[in-house]
């Protein structure tokens, strides 16, 4: 397993993954994290992961007046994180369609599984589902499983 201590996120076996400690901020009143503050934790490592490819959202965003949007997620809270945990995003791009991008992403403290999503996130334009630009389509297979189909 790499060693994600000293960048925001790095890719290790097909996986990107990016860490996240555990703050008062993040829990509610039992010291248990929020269960809304996971889905930040990995809108966290999705835009991180784009980052690593050298895919700056910014920069979609003002090109092409593309913009991703989660379109639906599949979600399991197996385990509580607690304050002060360290947890890894692991992030891996399952598929690559015309215009969804499909992602498993794991919630882990250590080698115990806390939370699981399956996220399939949309290229939008002008409010209307669109085709993912060809260099931003080449860029996003790089990281994929099953690139396009």
């Amino acid at each position: 397993m790499s060693d994600v201590s000293h960048a925001p996120g790095a890719f290790s076996e097909g996986r990107h993954l990016f860490s996240v400690r555990v703050y008062y901020e993040d829990t509610d009143f039992s010291g248990i994290v929020y269960h809304a503050n996971y889905l930040r934790f990995i809108e966290r490592a999705r835009t991180e992961m784009l980052r690593e490819r050298n895919m700056h959202q910014g920069e979609i965003h003002t090109g092409d007046a593309i913009f991703f949007v989660v379109a639906r997620m599949n979600l399991e809270f197996l385990r509580p994180a607690r304050m002060d945990d360290l947890l890894i995003v692991e992030t891996k791009a399952v598929k690559i369609g015309a215009a969804v991008l499909e992602l498993d992403q794991i919630v882990r403290r250590d080698a115990d599984i806390l939370f699981t999503a399956r996220v399939f996130i949309a290229a939008v334009s002008n409010g209307k589902p669109c085709r993912l630009p060809k260099l931003l389509r080449e860029k996003l297979s790089s990281i994929a499983e099953n690139p396009a189909s």
